[in-house]
């Protein structure tokens, strides 16, 4: 059992309020390329702060020889023809990542004239700058006066002694932003152009104020004798609390603010009063186990290219999180301005703050390098700044480490517990192939995460439960046979659907979404730019179903602490991964939107404006997140999705309840409904007290199919809801096939797996050919079609498999009249798409789409299909790679579709829109498209070996 801690929180800023001067506005500026400037020296710019210099246009222009703060790890695009386009000066566009309007790292300087009233004399002056980035040297006067290199605190210096009163000040700030002092690698989050980016400039609060800095307060509540210990720097003060004490957390964010003495100034202090342990495999909030329900922050802000540091942008973003049932974050190998746990402490939100590093990448720790003691010096700092916010429930050192890490990780937990013992440490946050650390308090780690249906029908009924008892490289100084220790999923999801290239208009500020003209070159090139809506919206289906199966399956496993997504919305760079049902603005997708007009240019060209009409509300997708993601879940046990007429549906349905507290009053409801809404069936147990807690069994289904129409979509419901009409739900589709299928004689219809003389012949005198070609095709044989879809992206994972988000379903081509199906790779989908080769279309006119169009990485953009149909030397010609032959009498979708598609056939509806020649369909069995090569030299971390100690 873990040490319980108590927390407390400062809501106030920093800044002291009184007695202060605004040095927001203009300032005199300068580059300083060769570090010839000094204090003095003439400048011949201007720059409004805060700000950075890419916001104010300042700095070199974009190039293909610019040099980024990142790895890069698809280099394809410095050497492919198809790229050669957006390498020029004129259209710079890089793919992998956002494109700032100007780029720098360098030293820049920035100077203001203040005055300093007379009335300040004999105290003691700070100059506050809130988040400058990254190293500060500060000059009063010609003066130095001090550095500072923090990534995650204020820069902050006592300057009284420097000043002249009663008159004019020149105050001076040296910025440099190169990282080669901080060391803390190049692909973290606080300084990479991956997250947009390692800007130069100051942003924030920037002020003169009387007073010393305030470097610290710490907070330290006694809820039993009402009373709390308040630390400012070294000054000590108690406080009396009302009686009863109340604590705070995500249902009751309370907080309490008292003005304390310090210096002769009054110092408003707001904190909360919460207790934080890590108990077993659980973590207590107030005595109560709760169950962490998160996202990753990246630090993507496109507008600016920095974390906002007013409250308003950090409770709209922690608003909509909770919208969508989270009620954590984690922040990726940076802190965030005082602003976002402000708004965490008001909302009731749980954060995780790292360390500002990812030392992997470049550099290692407990080699002997710079970032040993940095990294440890600065987390202390985040403590100090930030430590008596209630939000701040737990701090890792950074991202998935390299180097003698758990052993630099054990002397970091043990060191923070001492200087801190307010909240709980984690060595860092690491996927699954990493060392298991003895030194953590609970373990942000990855491994019981995805989904087993890779060679396995799609289920509802297992867990993490051997991931958590027994995690990756799991060991114990101990000796223990099992893990005892909170484990939350690490960077859960990572699902990919389609660009939203609607997207592009909304980048207004610093940054501008040229990744994305790139995709949309590549897809109209391609001849699928007509095809991006329903793209976006068939993938984004099969994203939504992955990340709630995935969410269901983390709410079954009894004792796993909880999730953090990756993401909640997407991230723009690391070649731009797309795993958000949000976008990187923390909007909905155009697909959720009503009809409108988008508008893009690409190379130069002209505006184009498109059309398109959606019937979906936007306010409804929330809603929808929030059925398998939310402090009160029903969940179903399906072992299958696909049944036949003689199964009988047997799905017990249990409830996860994470409000810490028992549901009382409450029933549990389902209903069975058609496709079309029609009611089926409905069932209801009395009412009862649900527990908190999880794998809570309100109902148990059991439904004779027999009666059920057949072949039919239907929908399970199940409810828990109150007199009160306080109702949880959440949803599932399943399918019901015939027993039996009559197969039509098809006699005038050759069914052969072979483009051969039988076939050529018949197509010759115009006969009718079906051709199953599920594992005889070559164009296309190096596009790997899974069911689930790509996993954050091809271009930073080397075109690892699969290269596919799903497919596009034209469900009103006739040949669906006998298989029901929605127009994306639904769950039914699973036993005709999964591991099945796809055809490549290159050589198809572009005009043709076929009615099952599988989605490609949108880095490559081939026009695919699963199934085409074509006039052939005046024949009829229906081809796919489906198996339609193997175990017919179990394999009961394949058999329907085998129907679906012979009943099409002999129709009088088998008209192909599109002719081509023989020799086209030849080369689907003889040619291989050009290799997709990525030029890369290294390998993101998840594609090393396993990092061991």
């Amino acid at each position: 059992m873990k040490k319980f801690i108590i927390l407390p929180l400062l809501a106030a800023s920093i800044m002291v309020q009184a007695q202060t001067i605004d040095l927001s506005g203009q300032w005199q500026f300068a580059v300083d390329r060769n570090n010839q400037l000094t204090p003095t020296s003439t400048f011949g710019d201007v720059i409004t702060l805060p700000g950075s210099m890419v916001t104010a246009d300042k700095g070199d222009p974009v190039t293909i020889d610019t040099r980024w703060t990142s790895s890069i790890y698809d280099s394809s695009f410095y050497y492919n023809p198809e790229m050669e386009k957006f390498r020029t000066k004129e259209n710079i566009a890089f793919p992998f990542f956002l494109t700032p309007k100007t780029h720098y790292v360098g030293t820049a300087w920035y100077r203001k004239t203040v005055m300093v009233p007379k009335s300040w004399k004999g105290g003691e002056v700070t100059l506050f700058m809130e988040r400058p980035h990254i190293e500060t040297v500060l000059y009063v006067n010609g003066q130095e006066v001090g550095t500072n290199s923090s990534l995650s605190v204020a820069h902050q210096y006592e300057i009284s002694k420097n000043l002249k009163y009663g008159a004019e000040n020149e105050i001076a700030v040296r910025v440099y932003n190169g990282i080669e002092n901080v060391c803390v690698g190049q692909d973290s989050h606080s300084v990479t152009d991956q997250t947009q980016g390692n800007w130069n400039g100051i942003v924030g609060k920037i002020a003169l104020y009387q007073g010393s800095p305030i470097n610290k307060i710490r907070v330290y509540p006694n809820a039993g004798e009402a009373k709390a210990k308040i630390i400012i720097n070294e000054q000590e003060s108690i406080v009396t609390l009302p009686r009863p004490v109340q604590y705070w957390d995500e249902y009751n964010p309370h907080l309490y603010t008292y003005n304390v003495e310090y210096k002769g100034q009054k110092i408003p202090v707001t904190f909360g009063v919460r207790e934080v342990a890590a108990e077993g495999r659980n973590i207590v909030l107030n005595g109560h186990t709760i169950y962490l329900r998160g996202t990753v922050e990246n630090c993507c802000f496109p507008l600016t290219g920095y974390a906002p540091t007013d409250v308003e942008t950090w409770e709209r973003i922690i608003k909509k999180c909770k919208l969508y049932g989270l009620n954590h974050m984690r922040f990726h190998s940076y802190c965030p301005p005082e602003a976002a746990f402000v708004a965490a402490d008001k909302l009731g939100f749980y954060l995780q703050v790292e360390g500002p590093s990812w030392p992997n990448h470049g550099v290692k720790l407990k080699r002997g390098q710079k970032i040993d003691q940095y990294l440890l010096d600065e987390c202390k700092r985040i403590v100090d700044s930030y430590g008596s916010h209630p939000s701040f429930l737990f701090l890792a050192a950074g991202n998935e480490p390299a180097g003698n890490w758990t052993a630099w990780g054990a002397d970091f937990v043990r060191t923070m517990k001492e200087y801190d013992p307010t909240r709980l440490y984690c060595v860092a946050s690491v996927g699954g192939g990493w060392a298991w650390d003895e030194a953590s308090e609970y373990h942000v780690k990855g491994g019981g995460r995805g989904l087993a249906w890779k060679d396995a029908e799609p289920q509802s009924q297992d867990d993490y439960t051997a991931d958590i008892l027994h995690p990756r490289n799991f060991k114990s100084s101990e000796g223990a046979t099992e893990n005892t220790e909170p484990i939350v999923a690490h960077e859960q999801g990572q699902w990919c659907a389609y660009p939203d290239f609607r997207e592009i208009e909304k980048y207004t500020g610093a940054y501008k979404a040229r990744n994305f003209e790139v995709f949309v070159d590549l897809a109209r090139n391609n001849g699928l730019l007509t095809m991006a809506d329903k793209f976006l919206e068939a993938s984004s289906r099969l994203q939504h179903l992955a990340y709630k199966y995935e969410t269901e399956r983390n709410l079954r496993t009894a004792e796993y602490a909880g999730f953090q997504y990756l993401g909640l919305n997407d991230y723009s760079g690391q070649g731009t991964a797309l795993v958000g049902p949000l976008n990187v603005f923390w909007d909905e997708k155009s697909w959720q939107s009503l009809s409108g007009t988008w508008k893009f240019s690409v190379a130069g060209e002209s505006t184009k404006e498109h059309s398109w009409e959606k019937e979906i509300e936007s306010n409804k997708a929330a809603e929808k997140w929030r059925m398998f993601c939310s402090d009160v879940v029903p969940l179903a046990r399906f072992p299958k999705f696909v049944y036949t007429q003689s199964d009988t549906l047997r799905v017990p349905i249990e409830l996860y309840n994470a409000t810490g507290k028992a549901l009382e009053g409450f029933r549990g409801v389902y209903n069975i409904t058609e496709a079309n809404g029609d009611p089926i069936q409905r069932g209801s147990t009395a009412d009862t007290v649900f527990m908190p807690g999880k794998n809570i069994c309100p109902n148990n289904i059991v439904v004779p199919l027999a009666r059920f129409k057949a072949p039919a979509k239907y929908t399970l419901r199940a409810e828990v809801t109150d007199l009160n009409d306080n109702r949880h739900f959440n949803e599932w589709d399943f399918w019901v096939y015939p027993d039996k299928v009559e197969m039509p004689e098809a006699k005038d219809i050759l069914e052969t797996d072979t483009l051969d003389d039988n076939a050529i012949e018949t197509l010759r005198k115009g006969g009718k050919v079906l051709l199953l070609a599920g594992g005889k095709v070559t164009f296309g044989k190096d596009v790997r079609h899974t069911y689930l879809p790509v996993f954050w992206n091809t271009s930073w994972f080397k075109m690892r498999p699969p290269h596919t988000t799903g497919a596009y379903i034209d469900n009103e081509h006739p040949i669906f009249r006998h298989f029901p199906s929605d127009n994306w790779q639904n769950l039914n989908w699973w036993e005709l798409v999964n591991n099945t080769q796809v055809i490549n279309l290159a050589e198809f006119p572009q005009t043709y789409m076929p009615p099952v169009q599988p989605i490609d990485t949108w880095h490559v953009s081939r026009r695919l299909a699963m199934v085409v149909e074509a006039n052939v030397l005046g024949g009829k010609l229906l081809m796919t790679t489906f198996d339609l032959t193997t175990d017919l009498d179990r394999r009961k979708v394949a058999r329907q579709m085998k129907k679906a598609i012979l009943d099409y056939m002999e129709s009088s509806e088998f008209q192909p829109s599109v002719d081509i020649e023989a020799e086209t369909l030849h080369n689907l069995f003889v040619k291989q498209a050009p290799a997709v090569d990525m030029y890369t030299n290294g390998s993101p971390d998840e594609l090393k070996p396993a990092i061991v100690r």
